[in-house]
């Protein structure tokens, strides 16, 4: 067990030190503000990350029957039907789309 050193200052009231096994600052690597990790960005909002970004994303979605592809919006609010065949390809939830069973889609690069 460590103690804690206390020390007398020069009006006579005693002040105390951290003691050595007091948990230490954060070091600079481990807490980089202008270089932060891909993941701890990731987690933040939107609109608290280092250059603010949306969530969500345009795509590519492939219809299983025949195989056109569709322009899609990651958080649609009407359900998107396959020009060729008429056949759903994705319904609007709360929030992201939920494609159909059997739909391929790609991100489309920003």
């Amino acid at each position: 067990w460590r103690t804690r050193k206390t020390r007398v200052s020069r009006r006579g009231s005693e002040s105390r030190q951290l003691s050595s096994s007091s948990p230490k600052m954060p070091s600079f690597k481990d807490n980089n503000l202008l270089f932060p990790s891909e993941v701890t960005e990731k987690r933040k909002h939107k609109l608290k990350r280092l250059v603010q970004g949306q969530n969500s994303y345009f795509m590519d979605v492939k219809c299983p029957s025949c195989w056109t592809i569709t322009v899609v919006f990651s958080n649609v609010a009407k359900v998107v039907v396959c020009a060729g065949c008429n056949t759903v390809l994705a319904q609007p939830t709360g929030g992201k789309t939920k494609l159909t069973e059997g739909c391929s889609f790609r991100r489309k690069p920003e």
